[in-house]
């Protein structure tokens, strides 16, 4: 039978559907406390836009254990959902009906979106529809993805929703909600707070608090407010002047009162950060450069100078200048003095610039008194636009912030670290009226509805992440459950430390209304936190009228009868034993990125929710992936799409590509010539099979039949389904696909090289190989797998049991004395390498019984070498050998210490010449020789050129004729 993937695939995805053979349900009879169950869950999609070939490798990885659990005799749970919470859909519907360029391009390029079907999308379910059926619903089922479709759902259904009413309703109950003002990211163009799921750019940016240094302009009659953004307060004395853009829009206008002059954008976020604002003219920067504004802290007073580098979008666009502990404000500066003809331009005199000298306000280690002269100087760079000038800046920061102590200016302050009063000096200045603040992104972030996001205030409700208490109890959650890969254990510690209040409402969106105020909708990564308990109940839900999800239905259902007064509803408690069936979680594989946010509140919400019995037991997380060593993007169609890879190659070889390319938490790099490469082998897998199945099954005795080259394979097979089965243990995929197939066939190509193949004992051997590793591949390659294990045995890999270790064929010694034939045939073939000879006779010599008998010692007295020859010159006859048995024992320490105990323990039981000469016949026929196999110390042996005595006990020596 030819191998055709896209016709066998296609026939088991039909079986598969047809026996609804992924739809587990508790057996009726069953003890649900004894039950074996494995409940794997993975962050539902969010189909704002099609499946990717990242996306194909997310999923398939839980499939794989899955798979592997089911085969280890567990009922398995894998459902999927769709996750269309807040705006990104609502921002692409939007894109889509003003036809924007990019948008469409998406679209119609990458994703294939048909001119007929685009109205289909303009509505925001009907976009999500698109993406869900077209695009990852048929991806996942072309994947072979052993879902049970019947509990998928949307985060918009009503049913859904009320399980999310329940939630809040339970959460602001137990005070894990407040309301009051808070900074928010706000999307301009909706009106609306966005979070990470809603960006188009700038997805890990956070928002900073700056400190506004409140420089003043003008007299004591006429004073207005210009202030200026740091990250750095205590470098306020060692301003020396200012920058403006020239080129960019300014205001004054009324902030809280005062006149203040910042840019139009700087107005707009303070207005939005609970500010009264009220502008009263707009002008260029240009006609504020050379003003000059007085320091608030020292009473200096300072230039304005222009400068096109100043972002106006950032912070207030007007910027403080410390030449002595910045580098780019040092080079910056140089640059203006060397500009005489420009300042002039702006009616400044030049020597007025040239006589601003840095001002060093800190004592820094590793630099000399000019920080920021030192380190520019040291990496060569003049030129501002030099890009290493970053990184330099950077360490400069670095330095001062650890090991600066503030000169004696700074009073009480003086001589302390930066590092341990930088909050308390900006404190103290703010409550003089000398700084203020405001919250700003480092550097642009977009929604994708194309708005561009600031931070603002919002009287909004948040979860309180904040409380000591349920930080407590959210690490207990960590302790209890297994991080994948086990360094990012701290990473969750860490962000539990760290995470403040949690904004969990929108003014709009797709999603839950906030059960007490309508007005506002629950935002997509608050309304995902324990969605995987639906997941086990989702399916029957259906026969439950949605008015009658109520409160107590669902207090029923998570916490028994005894959580509700009165009458308990029995379709709760009868639902109630099937979530108790599945729960906990056993595995979650998820994104490395979301344990900053998603995963962290995931444990949060469970340790509110839910009696530690329902906490998750694992979480692994996963790696990006790359496209020919880019990484992929949607926006610029650099991606490539499951269904086109499934045409190409079929989904075995992209399933098998993807899980033993990287392991899962290890960023991947998906390419073509790879994927075609991994195609091939596994067409040759098949083509050895079909040799196998068409052939008839030998009549064999295998206790009797078999020789000691099968026995080595069967040994061999014994330690692959042990190292595959404790890689998937840990979702280790790509350690177990490769020890399954690639791993094996190295063993493969040398058992046919030893074997009489056409003998019964070998084809009985590889048959009973090949079924075995069929069962060990089936997670991984399923459809071809299942397809070969029915023909060979009549019964679907994925039905029959995951194999077990046999000690019944393990045998270290006989993977020992085949490992010496091997290091032997080795040793032959660098021989002839070397020497280009046509052999007639190869002679294999071992060592002498006296070579083995210090062999032994070395093995009883250990390696130290000064031991092992105070015992050996005990015994007279190698006393009188001298140098001979020096050099030996050197040798066989050397020896000893390359094998491990296992190996040295059977070298008692191995006979090197009965080894030797179990393989003459595979040598001759190898080398087209004939093989002569003699002792050292035998009377009758032939030794033309006296090789013999280089013999050293398993290092044969070998001459060549």
């Amino acid at each position: 039978m030819d191998y055709d993937p896209q016709e066998l695939e296609a026939d088991w995805r039909e079986r598969w559907d047809a026996e609804g053979r992924y739809e587990p349900d508790p057996a009726a009879s069953a003890d649900l406390e004894d039950e074996e169950t494995t409940f794997i869950t993975v962050p539902y999609p969010y189909p704002s836009g099609g499946m990717h070939i990242g996306h194909a490798r997310t999923y398939t990885v839980p499939d794989v254990y899955a798979r592997y659990r089911r085969q280890q005799g567990d009922d398995v749970l894998f459902p999927m959902a769709w996750h269309v919470t807040g705006t990104p859909i609502i921002g692409a519907v939007e894109r889509l009906e003003k036809r924007e360029e990019k948008q469409m391009s998406v679209l119609q390029d990458t994703y294939n979106v048909s001119d007929d079907v685009l109205s289909e999308l303009e509505t925001p379910m009907g976009y999500a529809r698109h993406f869900i059926e077209e695009h990852y619903k048929q991806g996942m089922q072309s994947l072979g993805l052993s879902i049970d479709w019947r509990r998928e759902f949307t985060t918009n259904d009503d049913r859904y929703s009320k399980f999310i009413t329940w939630q809040y309703e339970t959460l602001k109950e137990r005070g894990r909600l407040e309301k009051g003002l808070h900074p928010v990211k706000y999307c301009t163009e909706q009106e609306n707070p966005v979070t990470t799921h809603d960006l188009l750019e700038g997805e890990d940016v956070e928002y900073q608090e700056y400190t506004l240094v409140k420089f003043e302009h003008g007299d004591a009659d006429d004073t207005t407010t210009v202030p200026m953004a740091t990250l750095r307060p205590e470098t306020v004395r060692g301003v020396t002047n200012a920058y403006i853009n020239p080129d960019a829009t300014y205001v004054e206008a009324t902030v809280d009162g005062e006149p203040w002059l910042v840019s139009v954008e700087a107005a707009e976020k303070l207005e939005l950060q609970d500010h009264d604002v009220e502008i009263h003219r707009e002008f260029q920067g240009s006609e504020f450069v050379g003003e000059g504004v007085t320091n608030p802290v020292t009473g200096d007073e300072v230039i304005v100078l222009p400068a096109e580098f100043v972002d106006a979008d950032n912070a207030t666009g007007v910027v403080m200048s410390v030449p002595a502990h910045s580098p780019d404000d040092y080079l910056a500066l140089q640059e203006a003095k060397a500009d005489s003809d420009r300042l002039e331009s702006y009616g400044i005199d030049p020597k007025e610039v040239d006589a601003i000298e840095p001002v060093p306000i800190l004592d820094v280690e590793g630099y000399g008194e000019i920080p920021a002269k030192d380190a520019v100087e040291s990496a060569g760079i003049t030129d501002s636009n030099d890009p290493d000038l970053k990184e330099v800046t950077q360490d400069v920061y670095n330095a001062e912030f650890h090991t600066g102590r503030l000169h004696d200016e700074y009073g009480e302050y003086a001589g302390e670290l930066i590092e341990d009063v930088r909050d308390e000096l900006a404190a103290a200045y703010r409550e003089q009226g000398d700084f203020g603040a405001m919250y700003d992104f480092p550097e642009p972030v977009v929604s994708r509805a194309g708005g561009k996001v600031v931070v603002a205030y919002q009287d909004t409700w948040f979860l309180t992440y904040n409380d000591e208490d349920w930080k407590a109890e959210a690490k207990r959650v960590v302790e209890g459950m297994d991080t994948n890969p086990a360094n990012t254990r701290g990473e969750y510690d860490h962000t539990i430390d760290w995470l403040n209040e949690w904004p969990c409402i929108r003014n709009y969106g797709l999603g839950t209304r906030l059960p007490w105020d309508d007005s506002f909708v629950i935002e997509p990564l608050s309304d995902s936190t324990i969605y995987m308990a639906y997941y086990t109940i989702a399916h029957r839900l259906d026969e439950i009228p949605v008015d009658d999800l109520d409160r107590d239905f669902f207090d029923a259902l998570f916490y028994g009868a005894d959580a509700v007064e009165g009458e308990v509803d029995e379709r709760a408690l009868d639902l109630r034993a099937e979530w108790q069936y599945w729960y906990p979680v056993t595995q979650r594989f998820s994104a490395n990125d979301l344990i900053s946010n998603h995963l962290t509140f995931y444990l949060f919400h469970h340790a509110e929710l839910f009696d530690e019995a329902q906490w998750p037991d694992g979480i692994t997380i996963m790696g990006m992936g790359l496209l020919e060593g880019e990484k992929m993007s949607s926006s610029k169609g650099h991606v490539v799409l499951p269904g086109k890879a499934i045409e190409n190659y079929g989904a075995d070889t992209v399933r098998f590509f993807l899980l033993n390319s990287a392991e899962p938490w290890q960023d991947y790099d998906w390419r073509a010539d790879q994927v075609a490469g991994v195609e091939n082998q596994l067409r040759r897998f098949w083509n050895r099979a079909q040799e196998l199945i068409d052939g008839d099954e030998p009549d064999v005795d295998p206790d009797t039949d078999l020789k000691h080259i099968d026995r080595w394979l069967l040994s061999k097979l014994q330690s692959t389904i042990e190292s595959t089965t404790d890689a998937l243990d840990n979702a280790e995929t790509r350690s177990a696909s490769q020890a399954a197939f690639y791993g094996f066939e190295e063993h493969l190509k040398w058992y046919r090289r030893r074997a009489d193949l056409d003998r019964s004992g070998a084809q009985w051997t590889l048959r009973h190989v090949l079924e075995t590793r069929l069962r060990l591949l089936a997670p991984f390659i399923p459809f071809m797998t299942n397809e070969l294990h029915e023909q060979l045995t009549g019964t679907p890999a994925e039905d029959a049991p995951w194999p077990e270790v046999d000690p019944k064929w393990q045998s270290t010694r006989t993977e020992t004395e085949e490992r010496q034939i091997e290091r032997l045939t080795d040793d032959i073939q660098d021989i002839l390498n070397v020497t280009e000879q046509d052999p007639e006779t190869i002679r294999v010599y071992a060592a002498a019984n006296w070579k083995q008998s210090v062999f032994e010692t070395v093995r009883e007295t250990g390696t130290n070498v000064g031991d092992v020859m105070s015992e050996v010159m005990q015994d007279p006859d190698l006393r009188e050998r001298g140098n001979e048995v020096n050099d030996l024992v050197g040798d066989l320490v050397d020896l000893v210490r390359s094998l491990d105990d296992e190996t040295l323990a059977v070298l008692d039981e191995v006979d090197e010449i009965s080894t030797y000469e179990t393989a003459v016949e595979f040598l001759e026929r190898e080398y087209d020789a004939t093989v002569e196999v003699y002792a050292e110390d035998d009377e009758g042996i032939v030794d033309p050129e006296g090789r013999a005595a280089k013999a050293v006990p398993f290092r044969p020596a070998i001459h060549i004729a």
